[in-house]
Parts: C-alpha cells; structure tokens; sequence
C-alpha cells in the first residue's frame, strides 16, 4: 500500500481483522486489502469491482447477507429480488470475503419467485443439493480440499400397518393405483411417513386414511432396508402392529378399490405371500407376536441435549423392564 509506513500497515490489517467479524457489513477492497462499511444489501445496486471509488479512496462493494452454520460454512437465505448480473456481482464478491474468511461450504437458498439467479450461481460454480415444493438449495465449496458437505437426504420411510382384531382377522386393502394394482393381492396398510411424523404415528394415520378404522400403536415389528428404489434413494420400511379401536371400514376412494377384514389364514396363503421372503417373514413375525414369543419395539419418549422438542427411541421395553 503506497506511502504507508510499517505502523500503519498493522493498523489496516488490525480495522481489517476487527471488520471481517463485523455484522451486516460491507467489503472496502484496494490492494487485496479489506475492510467493511455498515450498508444494507438491498439500498442500491452493487458495483462491479472496480467500478466506483469511496470518499476515502477505497472501493465499495456489497455482499450478500448470510449466518454461519455449526460447521464452518455459510447460509444465504435470499428473500428480495434482485437482478441477475446484481446478483452475480454480490455473490463474487461473497466469496472472496467468505474466503478470506476462512469458510468452507456455502449453502444459498432460492425460493421459487427468485429462479431466475438459479443459473447464475451455477455459472459461478454451485450445484444442486436438494429441492423443496417452494425453494431450491444450492451449495458451494470453498477450500480446495475435499468437499464434506453432507449430501441429500438419502433414504424414504415407509410404514406398514398389521393391524389384528380379537376374531385373529387382519385389516387389508386392494389398491387401485401403484404395484400392487391390478394383481389382485391383498395387502395390509402402507405409506410414507411426513417429515416431522413419527413412525407410530404415520401408521396410524395411513390405516385411518386408507379404511377409516381407529387404531392404537403397539410395536414396531421388524424394518427393511432397499436400496434404488425411488428415483435411485434407499429405503427403509418400518412393519408396525396396531390394535383396532374400530370396525366399521370406511375406504379412501381416491387410492382404494377395497378393504375387509380378512381371517388371517386366508391372508397368509395368498400365493403372492408365499413366493415373496419379504411377506413370508411378516406373517412369521405376526404368528409369533400373536403367540407371544415375539417381542418388538416400542416408542419411548426421550429428551436431548441437541433438540428441545421431546423425539422418540424405539426399543424392546419387555426385556428392558425385566431387567431393571
């Protein structure tokens, strides 16, 4: 920096330093020097580097607003629209604070009424991470070192419902839609559980929504673990049994053709059940709960140090109860 003594170098790196741990900030940038001015992103456009010079002799350029993550990175979560070349210019001049900073992933957030930028940041060198129904995210690495940024959700969770009434007859249903349609098998109740559902209580739901009939949760029988089986995801199937508190069937009409209650021989020698382990199993495992020399899993509500919200660890509590 010409016509700087030594001193006053160490002072600009010290405003420098101070400035890169500023809040809501802005980058003063001459000679690969950098420095911040309070000024909210959305009061006027952002120059182009080079463009405009501050009453002090240094050059101002904008960046994006945006909060650290637990783990080294930052999130931009964009709300006001904002032109693309604008856009573009902020997020060069994001990275080479974020950069300079010290940070390693860059997460931006788009919702939907702002895709327009989508392909800007993917110009700049993001790629997709996941998508929402009203946003999409994007992500970045910085370092040039191995990315470890997480990637998306990997699995589906799916539940399926036994449910078994004192006359030892199972609920089941004819699907009109999906791969059992058309087959002519009778299948017990079965969906995916919503984020933020518990396994029990996506059980319950999908046997209410599929029949009309009530039920109370009783354990968690046995899971499967798939693999490219939605859009190339794993999967995981959670079989539940569940006791009726009603009996009267009342089908959804929108995803089925039928519903009875079946007598559970009738249901176990369909020969769909026998030439399929997976199915074979399940009836195994139904007997074997009916005869009680099976015990499965049951919800246990727990707290956490992580989340404020009680959550839920399955477990066998007949053995956990004996033994304490």
């Amino acid at each position: 920096m010409a016509g700087f003594s030594s001193q006053k170098r160490m002072q600009w790196n010290h405003v420098t330093t101070h400035s890169l741990n500023s809040k809501s900030s802005v980058p003063v940038i001459n000679c690969n020097l950098i420095t911040f001015e309070p000024m909210p992103v959305s009061a006027s456009p952002a120059p182009l580097l080079g463009d405009r010079l501050c009453e002090n002799g240094f050059e101002c350029v904008k960046i994006l607003p945006a909060t650290n993550d637990a783990h080294g990175g930052v999130i931009v979560d964009l709300k006001e629209p904002l032109h693309s070349e604008v856009f573009a210019t902020l997020l060069r001049s994001s990275l080479l604070h974020w950069k300079q900073q010290g940070k390693d992933g860059v997460w931006i957030k788009f919702p939907i009424e702002l895709v327009n930028l989508v392909e800007t940041a993917v110009k700049e060198g993001f790629w997709y991470h996941h998508a929402e129904p009203n946003y999409l995210m994007l992500v970045y690495w910085i370092p040039k070192t191995d990315c470890t940024i997480p990637p998306n959700a990997s699995h589906c969770v799916a539940v399926g419902a036994i449910v078994l009434n004192d006359n030892k007859e199972v609920l089941v249903v004819l699907e009109k839609k999906g791969g059992f349609h058309g087959i002519g098998v009778w299948k017990i109740p079965t969906g995916v559980v919503d984020a933020g559902e518990e396994i029990f209580e996506a059980a319950i739901r999908e046997v209410k929504e599929e029949t009309g009939i009530d039920t109370e949760f009783v354990e968690l029988l046995a899971f499967r673990h798939t693999h490219n089986s939605f859009f190339g995801k794993s999967g995981l199937s959670f079989i539940c049994m569940l006791r009726p508190l009603s009996f009267d069937i009342k089908k959804q009409e929108l995803e089925i053709e039928a519903a009875q209650w079946m007598p559970f021989e009738e249901f176990a020698d369909q020969p769909f059940n026998q030439m399929h382990e997976p199915f074979k199993y399940m009836i195994e495992l139904c007997l074997a709960k009916v005869e009680k020399v099976y015990n499965g899993f049951s919800p246990r509500p727990i707290s956490s140090y992580f989340v404020e919200e009680l959550n839920y660890l399955y477990l066998n509590s007949h053995c956990l109860d004996k033994s304490s």
